[in-house]
């Protein structure tokens, strides 16, 4: 899970990670709805972190919200931390890699009530999925 906290220089981040991912990872941005690649995935597996590969999620937690982006009532359990975010005018509680820091998404208190309850709404490229 999070063992082994992985630290990098910005330099060395920009040198690893795509231009999206870099500007999601590190720059706390987001994808447009609807374009990610794994959106509308149904495909069986362990959701990683693209920047450090830390499991998050598990494919059984993934459900359709209709939101654009990858959605899971659950993380790993101590894979991710949340953070309050006051960004853009809006109250909301950002989700990070518990190994790495990096951005992934926000969490929402509109998931699906017959689990958690919870939204996980997370970006396509800051994850990989491990079949």
């Amino acid at each position: 899970m999070a063992d082994n906290k992985v630290e990098k220089s910005d330099a060395q981040w920009k040198k690893e990670l795509n231009p999206m991912q870099y500007f999601i990872l590190r720059q706390k941005g987001t994808e447009p709805a609807f374009t990610g690649k794994y959106w509308n995935t149904k495909e069986d597996g362990t959701y990683t972190c693209a920047a450090c590969g830390n499991p998050l999620f598990v494919s059984g937690t993934k459900f359709d919200s209709g939101c654009g982006w990858p959605s899971f009532d659950q993380s790993i359990v101590g894979s991710t931390q949340r953070h309050e975010d006051v960004t853009l005018g809006m109250r909301r509680v950002e989700v990070t890699c518990a190994r790495c820091d990096s951005h992934l998404g926000h969490v929402f208190p509109d998931g699906p009530r017959e689990t958690t309850g919870e939204r996980f709404c997370i970006n396509s490229a800051c994850i990989d999925l491990k079949k």
